[in-house]
């Protein structure tokens, strides 16, 4: 009876497996389907580095650079943000808090998860924008830089959960090894643990990039909504995933409009899939050694 009980749940976790990667596969060969269709009559080069997104003008003109490189600044400077305080504060709370404050931390950074991106872009209308406009003297604070700060708020608790597991899943005896050797606290931290839990560290940036990459509503609210080609982060910008969202329900099905944000889905596709792909091969490269 165990062995049946058993043997079923392998089969089902075994399905469950083929299925997710049956829906990844129907879902980018929808996504060939509707999105290839725009290059009947419009170049792949002039959608890809097109400088003017105009789905409406007559002739209508779509090429995604300005949204490329809006979505690119919006996710860099999120990453660049994010990534240095959420590893600073997940060695904090797992190397350095006393464990009554650590349960607290770590139970605050899960609930910070939950808020909804849309409350999230509200709060940033409401205050971020208006600071950043008053700090940087701009005619409007809805800015990349707005997205940027907002995005890594939003990706921090994926990042501070992930690297503060990778850390504590460090074997005691490095640590302890490290300190019977004369090594500090710190240089502990920084030489032995850091390094031993590099592989989860990637993993959560890597799930933080995905997560600023997808994140929709946020910057829809907070960039600006410009689809220009940015020059600088303190200018309103308009990302790839704010353009489907703001769009989709205005385009005619069938139409070229309709067929272009298509075509930016392949495009989103394929950036997270290299990402992940990316990420996968570091990761086993750092398990053969």
């Amino acid at each position: 009876m165990k062995r049946a009980f058993e043997f079923l749940i392998e089969r089902a976790i075994f399905l469950s497996g083929i299925a997710s990667i049956i829906f990844v596969v129907l879902i980018f060969f929808f996504l060939l389907k509707e999105g290839l269709a725009l290059f009947q009559t419009e170049s792949l080069t002039g959608f890809l580095f097109g400088k003017n997104w105009y789905p409406i003008s007559d002739p209508p003109r779509f090429g995604i650079l300005p949204l490329f490189l809006g979505s690119l600044l919006v996710t860099l400077g999120a990453i660049v943000i994010a990534v240095p305080l959420g590893l600073a504060s997940a060695i904090y709370v797992a190397e350095v808090a006393p464990p009554k404050l650590r349960d607290i931390l770590k139970s605050g950074i899960e609930l910070l998860a939950a808020f909804p991106s849309i409350v999230l872009g509200f709060i940033g209308i409401v205050t971020l924008a208006p600071f950043l406009k008053s700090v940087f003297h701009l005619s409007s604070g809805l800015t990349a830089l707005a997205g940027s700060i907002m995005l890594a708020f939003m990706a921090m608790p994926t990042i501070v959960s992930i690297i503060e597991d990778a850390i504590v899943s460090v074997p005691k005896n490095y640590r302890e090894g490290s300190l019977a050797l004369g090594a500090t606290h710190w240089q502990t931290i920084y030489r032995v643990v850091l390094p031993a839990a590099s592989s989860g560290i990637l993993a959560a940036v890597m799930l933080g990039i995905g997560r600023v990459i997808g994140e929709t509503m946020a910057v829809l609210m907070i960039t600006g909504n410009a689809a220009v080609l940015p020059t600088s982060i303190l200018q309103p910008v308009r990302t790839l995933t704010a353009t489907i969202a703001a769009e989709m329900g205005e385009a005619v099905s069938g139409s070229e409009h309709y067929y272009a944000l298509f075509a930016i889905g392949i495009v989103l596709f394929i950036i997270s899939f290299v990402i992940n792909l990316l990420a996968d091969l570091f990761l086993h490269r750092k398990a053969a050694r």
